[in-house]
């Protein structure tokens, strides 16, 4: 199985990333919650690239906006920090997107359980009695 270059890069960003987040947060203190990047999608030509975050514990919707317009606001940092440590002659401009996934995914499983099944696995459901 052949893997292209980029779908590399995208995982190398992404973990490099994910390592120099953790100093922009003593950098930042205002930035909360927990951020995890979820994905790293790297343009053919190397010039731009898209983070997708998620951001837990960080209270209502707009302190996660503050969050994410922090973590843009620190985007010539990061890159700065990604140019040291991936010794590639471009580095890609970071844009920093929300990643909804995982919210929906937790809104999900709250649905599912809450839903209960009212008959047993043997008795017949009302539909199968007529």
């Amino acid at each position: 199985m052949k893997v292209s270059r980029t779908s590399r890069l995208n995982g190398e960003y992404q973990k490099e990333i994910s390592s120099i987040l953790r100093r922009v947060k003593d950098r930042a203190p205002d930035m909360k919650g927990l951020i995890s990047v979820t994905e790293v999608d790297v343009a053919p030509d190397l010039k731009t690239a898209y983070v997708y975050v998620s951001i837990y514990g960080a209270g209502g919707e707009e302190e996660v906006k503050h969050t994410l317009a922090v973590l843009q606001n620190n985007a010539g940092f990061i890159r700065k920090e990604l140019s040291q440590v991936m010794r590639m002659r471009t580095v890609p401009a970071l844009t920093f997107r929300l990643d909804g996934s995982m919210g929906y995914g937790a809104k999900m499983d709250e649905l599912f359980k809450k839903i209960t099944y009212t008959t047993s696995p043997d008795e017949p459901s009302e539909d199968e009695e007529n």
